[in-house]
């Protein structure tokens, strides 16, 4: 297989894994309600989303780069509505 057909396959699965975020975002966004979502689990998210970037930059792949990219902003939005919506008190459980 050659890497034009594997960074298009790469490129597929980031579009999908990426797209799942899309709707977390937009409920949390119109909600303003994080008392479901676990602060921690959105922060090591982050930071591995953070380390697949930098991979992905010292591998020079696209496909990684343009779906970690993609991911962290997501996956950051949601961090921050849970920061800037919630209260330490509701996270303690999660």
């Amino acid at each position: 297989m050659n890497r034009e057909t594997m960074e298009i396959i790469g490129i597929l699965a980031g579009c999908c894994t990426t797209a799942s975020f899309v709707p977390q975002v937009i409920q949390t966004w119109k909600t303003k309600s994080v008392e479901d979502i676990s602060l921690r689990m959105y922060m090591l998210l982050c930071l591995g989303v953070v380390l697949w970037l930098v991979y992905g930059f010292l591998v020079d792949s696209f496909s990684v780069i343009v779906a970690n990219a993609a991911t962290l902003l997501l996956a950051a939005a949601v961090l921050v509505m849970k920061i800037r919506y919630g209260s330490d008190s509701a996270d303690s459980s999660k």
